[in-house]
């Protein structure tokens, strides 16, 4: 487990660039649009547990190097900082596939709001982890989100949310558009 720097406590931010944004499940004192430079979400992580099982895993997102990443990057109060650590944790460390780190993020200037950069807790994927599923063709990738389903629910559905939100949020993801779009018009629409 890693300690929280006790350095952010009082500008402690944690970035989300999948279901984080559309349901982060802690408390957070303010949620502001933000970019990650170095790295970007890729649907690279076969699901085990929340989009998937093991005997039909499913495929979320990770953090990738390379590029960049927009998403949301949510400020929470000092006094939170330890039972919000817990709550990531388990939530996001279930089968140890992502790395934690504190990286800098860009804070995008909105409602009255200036641009600035930020340590942010985020989780990157393991790339040696036996869940580390990697490249792999669009055909396959939407044969797996069709049939794929875990304890937070089907696969697809965790897709739409991540794009949908991205969208309100004007951010365009090209390949993650492709995607959807190559599933069949009933699913896509």
């Amino acid at each position: 487990m890693t300690a929280t720097p006790a350095r952010n406590r009082r500008d402690f931010w944690v970035f989300g660039y999948a279901s984080l944004m559309w349901r982060p499940g802690f408390p957070y004192l303010l949620c502001r649009p933000a970019r990650l430079y170095g790295w970007h979400r890729s649907l690279c992580v076969s699901s085990v547990v929340y989009r998937g099982t093991r005997e039909r895993p499913g495929l979320v997102f990770g953090l990738k190097t390379g590029g960049a990443c927009r998403g949301c990057a949510f400020r929470i109060r000092p006094q939170q900082v330890d039972e919000v650590c817990a709550y990531l944790r388990a939530r996001e460390q279930v089968t140890s596939v992502y790395l934690e780190k504190y990286l800098p993020v860009h804070l995008l200037p909105g409602k009255g709001n200036r641009a600035r950069r930020a340590r942010a807790m985020c989780f990157v994927v393991d790339v040696k982890h036996p869940q580390y599923a990697g490249e792999m063709d669009i055909r396959t990738r939407r044969d797996i989100l069709r049939r794929a389903s875990g304890i937070s629910g089907d696969n697809l559905s965790y897709v739409r949310n991540t794009l949908e939100h991205l969208h309100a949020m004007n951010v365009q993801d090209r390949n993650l558009t492709r995607l959807w779009r190559s599933l069949s018009p009933r699913v896509a629409a």
